[in-house]
């Protein structure tokens, strides 16, 4: 159990970031319908990241689908993966995070990205 990813507490901070290239067309239309998404939830904070820019903060993470989401919980991360640009998604993925601890897909690197995203400063959407 020692390569178990340790929980945060329940009443840990929850953060959502975007992980988008700016050439990405999608992401560029998508990022204003995000900046409202973060306005429905002020008790997440939203980050948007150009993984180009991050490029080292990237490690051996490859995104291969725009847009990506890291959702984490504290230094707990819930969720990484591509999602479908459309905003009613990500209020039903918080949601069904926030309820089950045990929901979401986890990457083995995904622990890793969010110190090196979190250590390089993550920027709001």
């Amino acid at each position: 159990m020692s390569d178990a990813t340790p929980l945060s507490p329940p009443d840990a901070p929850w953060q959502l970031i975007c992980l988008c290239a700016d050439w990405c067309g999608t992401c560029r239309e998508w990022r204003p319908q995000l900046a409202q998404e973060a306005a429905r939830h002020p008790t997440v904070r939203f980050s948007w990241v150009d993984i180009e820019d991050q490029a080292d903060a990237m490690g051996d993470v490859d995104v291969e689908t725009f847009p990506t989401l890291l959702i984490a919980q504290g230094a707990t991360v819930r969720f990484l993966g591509p999602v479908l640009p459309s905003i009613g998604s990500i209020g039903r993925l918080l949601e069904s995070l926030r309820e089950d601890p045990a929901a979401g897909t986890v990457p083995v690197q995904a622990q890793a990205l969010l110190a090196r995203l979190m250590a390089d400063g993550l920027p709001p959407v």
